[in-house]
């Protein structure tokens, strides 16, 4: 079966078992939400909703539906267009994705229920390459503030060096926005349930398994980024997986992973310490905004993947 059909399929039986639900309930104590809707891979930001409440059982399709003209198929549970932006049919290979505080959701948008202080992002997007991208980084400073499913986890900055600029900057970068994080050298035990932020050198990222897979391309890491065997150049990719053009090690990357259920790793890295120094300094919310992963060249940062070159 095609991967698009098999996608399908599952959302359908999804729905079925669904059906309508029960209208959102009362609103909910803390922090609102946002719903984003985007395109290419975060490249364009079609709309940008606030709610300033979110209510009980108010659900991710619910709150979309509130604010955006949106058609559905399969009973309700698969978004098929967004104010007349569509799907595309049988056999084509773009389609609407959601993520919640930069994490792929694992079930349909009508079951989803919204936690306040969420960020929602719907992205229409061609995914000939890769069907699943498990996090980006576009909802920063989420997950670190607010967690998924209103439960908050741990973050512990991972080191390369521990003194070193690049990883005081990340670190003051979260305390910034309201994330305490400990400390740790790079690689130190316990990775379930709790967010790893990896700042080091892309020869000394690589040691890790969870970092590793970006050396196997987008299928595997959904990294729209590769490095070379020397780990030194940095292969920036287009939607297919091609490359469209090499940096140097000047260059850093900001990716997150999601390499098991029970484990979030972003990485700042790059081939050298400049590179380490300019992904550092790209950390923020306003660059990495919308984004699935960012290349922080000596240019300025791009958002990956890169648009295929004419």
């Amino acid at each position: 079966m095609p991967r698009r059909a098999l996608r399908l399929a599952v959302v359908a039986a999804l729905a079925t078992l669904a059906g309508c639900g029960l209208g959102p309930g009362n609103e909910q104590s803390g922090d609102g939400a946002a719903v984003r809707v985007t395109r290419d891979f975060g490249r364009q930001l079609l709309s940008s909703d606030r709610f300033d409440k979110v209510s009980e059982g108010q659900t991710v399709m619910r709150a979309l539906q509130s604010r955006r003209k949106v058609k559905t198929r399969f009973g309700g549970g698969f978004v098929q267009s967004i104010d007349g932006l569509a799907g595309e049919g049988a056999g084509a290979t773009q389609d609407w994705f959601f993520y919640v505080n930069g994490i792929e959701a694992g079930v349909g948008a009508a079951d989803y229920e919204l936690s306040p202080g969420d960020v929602v992002q719907w992205d229409h997007r061609d995914w000939i390459e890769t069907m699943d991208v498990r996090a980006i980084v576009g909802a920063f400073p989420e997950p670190f503030l607010h967690g998924l499913d209103a439960k908050r986890f741990p973050v512990r900055v991972e080191c390369e060096n521990v003194e070193s600029d690049p990883c005081e900057e990340v670190k003051a970068t979260l305390e910034g926005v309201g994330v305490p994080a400990t400390g740790a050298a790079l690689g130190a035990s316990g990775n379930q349930d709790v967010i790893r932020v990896v700042v080091a050198t892309w020869p000394r990222a690589r040691e890790l398994a969870s970092a590793r897979i970006v050396e196997q391309g987008p299928k595997e890491s959904g990294v729209f980024a590769r490095y070379d065997k020397g780990g030194q150049e940095l292969d920036l990719l287009d939607d297919r997986g091609d490359a469209v053009r090499t940096e140097n090690a000047g260059t850093g990357l900001i990716a997150a992973l999601r390499p098991a259920d029970t484990e979030i790793v972003w990485l700042v890295t790059g081939g050298a310490e400049q590179g380490l120094a300019n992904a550092a300094a790209a950390f923020d919310a306003t660059t990495l905004r919308d984004a699935f992963a960012v290349a922080a060249t000596e240019d300025g940062p791009v958002k990956l993947p890169l648009e295929a070159s004419p």
